[in-house]
């Protein structure tokens, strides 16, 4: 069922968009499982073809954006208010509309989406990146961010604002809670709250709340609760 959606919606790109984009759409669509493959999964052209450049690829990418078919998450160079002021440009990761259909455009066996593969692990992360920001796009008033270091290899899978306070949020797909780049953001910027997401148990710590990935659509919530317990003298 999910290979012939992804035929349907392959078949609507030749009778809806303009026909000298449709090649260039195709190709920057079947290039997303590639890009979130990478440990750094931010959008390089030059997966799509050798050579590939931003301007050959700005109408199919607006195209498919305006269409729902792809996510957009921008990198933010400092998290600040608002956060939109501080978006490079230039650096973005593309995410598709469903984490199932990611499965199925990348080929990925039942088996070991299931049973756990030794040679799985880096893309089970994107599959669990690109189930968060599902969850999170359904929250009225989330823009996902994400945040990388100037000169390390410190990131952020998310970043966003809520009310008055700019959340980061670290994605984990099993249940290794080591969180060297949360930890290290924290030391930097001081915010008010931080959240890991993982397959463990929620827990509140010092410095963060680990919130299990079932119930990542409910960190809205959970952070009004935790501001009004602040708040109460």
């Amino acid at each position: 069922m999910q290979n012939r959606l992804l035929m349907a919606y392959e078949q609507d790109f030749s009778k809806h968009a303009p026909n000298e984009a449709v090649p260039r759409i195709r190709m920057l669509w079947t290039s997303i499982p590639a890009q979130l493959a990478k440990e750094n999964r931010k959008f390089v052209y030059g997966l799509i073809r050798q050579g590939a450049r931003a301007r050959e690829y700005e109408l199919a990418m607006q195209w498919l954006l305006d269409c729902g078919l792809i996510y957009k998450v921008g990198r933010i160079t400092k998290p600040d208010m608002p956060l939109m002021a501080y978006q490079d440009f230039n650096a973005f990761k593309l995410f598709v509309l469903d984490v199932g259909l990611l499965s199925a455009m990348s080929g990925l066996d039942i088996k070991s989406l299931l049973g756990g593969n030794r040679v799985f692990e880096e893309f089970k992360g994107a599959l669990t990146e690109q189930y968060v920001l599902q969850q999170l796009i359904t929250n009225k008033g989330i823009t996902p961010f994400y945040w990388t270091a100037e000169k390390s290899n410190g990131e952020i899978d998310f970043v966003f604002q809520s009310g008055p306070y700019i959340i980061p949020l670290e994605v984990k797909a099993a249940e290794n809670l080591q969180a060297k780049s949360l930890k290290s953001y924290c030391l930097r910027y001081e915010p008010k709250y931080a959240i890991r997401t993982s397959m463990s148990d929620y827990r509140k710590e010092e410095w963060l709340t680990n919130l299990p990935l079932y119930a990542i659509n409910a960190i809205l919530n959970i952070l009004e609760t935790s501001s009004s317990r602040l708040k109460k003298p």
